[in-house]
């Protein structure tokens, strides 16, 4: 099996809304390039078959083309855009959702010594590898599963599981483990991401938020670095600024009440920062998108 297998299964079974009748799995498909939009990566494998992507996290930028998979570990604010991608050829990508649960399950029936040994600090939520010849095997196999639909109750199960365990003694292996580990600081990182997600209007201290992590500041501070690209101040920028966007789609003659909802007491403070972020004014994209929404950016394809 290869990844021609692979782009055949894509393109016939893709749809607008990447999802399949597998449970978490997606079948991903792109006709063209795009500006750059954001969205929330979730937690993910995305393994492309045809084109390209780039996508950037904090003040790291990830590139994945044909016969390489991305993987990322936290649910994250990311900006990105399809470089490669056409009517002709389209971009085509698997995509698997990575469940703690299941991962944890794997973790605990591993055989001694079955596992590399981790490397010293939290591992990136976001990393790109080429994909071996068994990832690529196992992905075909899945979506093939979608043309025997009967398979399916009890295949799936057992080839996510086969894709987990590459995942897990493969390059990006530790950052998949740590998704599986309650104790471990990408989980206590999780946990804090989660956080501030869903309290993103309000101001916080940091060493509350690491309090309720279960870390030390200065351990707290060091691990949602290293795993986010982002200090917790900017990745709450960054939620903040994103819903801001998505509100200004369906209010733009209200900018000084869309800043202020999402959390900012200084109008100008929040132009300056849009306008970073954006590349023009709240007013002027609010324009803009009056007449074209953009759409997520999906990690898959």
């Amino acid at each position: 099996m290869s990844l021609d297998d692979l782009r055949v299964l894509l393109a016939r079974h893709a749809r607008p809304d990447w999802a399949t009748a597998i449970d978490g799995v997606l079948v991903g498909r792109a006709e063209r390039a795009q500006e750059s939009s954001t969205s929330m990566s979730g937690t993910v494998l995305a393994l492309v078959a045809q084109g390209a992507k780039t996508l950037a996290l904090g003040d790291r930028v990830y590139e994945y083309r044909a016969g390489q998979y991305l993987i990322a570990s936290v649910d994250l604010p990311v900006t990105g855009h399809y470089t490669e991608a056409s009517p002709e050829r389209p971009a085509l990508g698997f995509g698997l959702v990575l469940e703690p649960s299941a991962i944890a399950e794997l973790l605990l029936e591993a055989p001694p010594g079955s596992l590399p040994r981790a490397a010293a600090g939290a591992p990136s939520a976001m990393a790109v590898s080429d994909a071996p010849v068994e990832l690529v095997d196992a992905a075909v196999r899945m979506l093939r599963l979608l043309e025997r639909p009967r398979d399916i109750p009890v295949l799936a199960p057992l080839i996510k599981r086969e894709i987990l365990w590459r995942l897990i003694t493969g390059e990006q292996g530790a950052a998949v483990r740590q998704l599986g580990l309650a104790s471990s600081s990408v989980a206590h990182v999780s946990r804090a991401v989660r956080w501030i997600r869903d309290n993103y209007r309000e101001s916080f201290r940091v060493e509350d938020v690491a309090q309720m992590s279960g870390m030390s500041a200065s351990a707290f501070y060091r691990n949602f670095q290293s795993v986010t690209a982002m200090s917790p101040i900017q990745f709450q920028k960054q939620i903040r600024l994103q819903q801001a966007r998505l509100l200004l789609a369906t209010n733009p003659d209200d900018v000084t009440g869309v800043g202020h909802r999402v959390g900012y007491d200084s109008p100008s403070q929040f132009s300056r920062e849009y306008r970073r972020q954006f590349g023009a004014p709240p007013s002027q994209d609010a324009t803009r998108l009056r007449d074209a929404t953009p759409g997520p950016v999906p990690l898959v394809p």
